[in-house]
């Protein structure tokens, strides 16, 4: 597959409504079509995260593009994101550091529970509070350089970013607390224990996290949204409500206008029929 990954045309955060700052030098967002990309631009220090990069990102999520139906998070340089910027976490104690840490919570909270997709291209480290922004997309590519890391106990600091929460979700409590105890590292072909969904070869994982974006965007606009709204709550919710919430949104989803044109062409032998296709997996 290739894909011209220059056509995609960039966004002057100054001239958005996303937010009064200028984070020009914490992210870069451009669009191509109906998915935007969403780049962390700080590589000399491997994308490690601030409270100026934290305030960008939750801006930027919380204001998408209009048109937006996927986003692509991905990171510049040799790394997605090496975690906190223990430079800026040093200085922060008491209720200083409670408000940092639940400044990341809200915003991870825009990337999971937006109105969107959000698909992490992942490359080389992906550590600490880097796993805790990769945790928090939908879903996750990681190139076969990847590694994930939870350096917590040798730094002497704990997760604060949602990590608590969301990596055992994804791998378990057991090995979370590996990871924090030992500073044991999983790499990409690891992929099996769940960090991530799919693995691709080095260099090409920015191009199949687009793929993948455009191939979402193309699905109903209310079935994203209510895959993305919905199914994380109702994992967590007891099976009768579960059952309930279930039931309004596939209520939501089968009313909504385009839904309707899409089961009438299927009736109609206008779309395609879902075929196992073993080559394409």
């Amino acid at each position: 597959m290739t894909f011209a990954l220059n056509d995609s045309s960039p966004i002057n955060l100054a001239a958005t409504d996303m937010g009064s700052g200028d984070f020009s030098d914490r992210l870069a967002v451009s669009q191509r079509g109906p998915v935007t990309l969403v780049q962390l631009s700080r590589p000399a220090k491997r994308n490690a995260i601030d409270a100026k990069m934290m305030d960008a990102i939750r801006s930027v999520f919380s204001h998408l593009p209009q048109g937006t139906r996927a986003v692509v998070l991905h990171g510049a340089g040799e790394h997605f994101c090496a975690g906190a910027d223990l430079g800026d976490v040093a200085g922060r104690d008491g209720a200083d550091a409670i408000a940092f840490s639940r400044s990341m919570h809200e915003t991870l909270d825009r990337i999971e529970y937006g109105s969107v997709p959000v698909i992490a291209a992942l490359h080389g480290g992906v550590i600490g509070g880097g796993l805790e922004l990769a945790a928090s997309a939908h879903i996750r590519v990681a190139e076969r350089n990847t590694y994930f890391a939870l350096p917590e106990g040798i730094r002497g600091i704990f997760v604060g970013g949602g990590g608590a929460v969301r990596i055992p979700r994804l791998i378990g409590s057991s090995r979370t607390i590996d990871m924090m105890l030992t500073g044991r590292r999983y790499s990409a072909e690891q992929h099996e224990i769940g960090f991530s969904q799919y693995v691709a070869d080095n260099g090409t994982g920015l191009a199949t996290a687009i793929e993948l974006a455009e191939k979402i965007a193309a699905n109903a606009p209310m079935t994203n949204f209510a895959v993305v709204q919905a199914l994380p709550r109702i994992a967590r919710a007891d099976s009768e409500t579960g059952l309930l919430m279930e039931s309004l949104m596939v209520t939501l989803a089968v009313g909504d206008r385009e839904a309707k044109t899409r089961i009438r062409d299927f009736l109609e032998k206008r779309a395609s029929k879902v075929l196992h296709n073993p080559v394409a997996e």
